[in-house]
């Protein structure tokens, strides 16, 4: 109960902080055990990161390969318009290279799924390793 220690009737106005403090320390008690149970048994070293680049990886990089794939299923290699024979002797060639390109797969909102696969499915056949699919972030979100 809350008692005042003036004379009158009314509510006390103090905020009674002890049920807090017993929680803060409840919280800390719990946290003080479960802190060392917390770190790793096992101690390894891990081996250092070296995120400086060299000149090197500057050059090594290669620019990716864009394939587009329109509704009708005609096929583009970076706006180029190509036949499904010269994009798998394309892919095959390109599949090869040191280091190899991404290659970026870009479909109409139209295109239909079978043909993306097909698509995908050639590149794959063909040895391409890193195959990316091109999409737009709808509006509004």
């Amino acid at each position: 109960m809350a008692f005042s220690s003036d004379n009158s009737n009314g509510p006390m106005n103090d905020i009674n902080v002890t049920p807090l403090v017993d929680v803060m320390l409840v919280l800390l008690i719990i946290f003080i055990i479960t802190a060392p149970l917390m770190s790793h048994k096992v101690k390894i070293e891990l081996p250092e990161a070296n995120l400086v680049q060299t000149d090197d990886d500057k050059n090594e990089r290669v620019l990716p390969i864009t394939v587009s794939v329109k509704e009708d299923g005609s096929l583009f290699w970076n706006d180029e318009e190509i036949t499904r024979e010269i994009l798998e002797s394309r892919l095959s060639s390109v599949a090869q290279q040191v280091p190899q390109p991404p290659l970026n797969l870009r479909g109409d909102r139209t295109t239909k799924m079978r043909t993306i696969n097909e698509i995908t499915v050639i590149a794959q056949r063909n040895g391409m390793l890193d195959i990316g699919f091109v999409a737009t972030k709808e509006k509004g979100h």
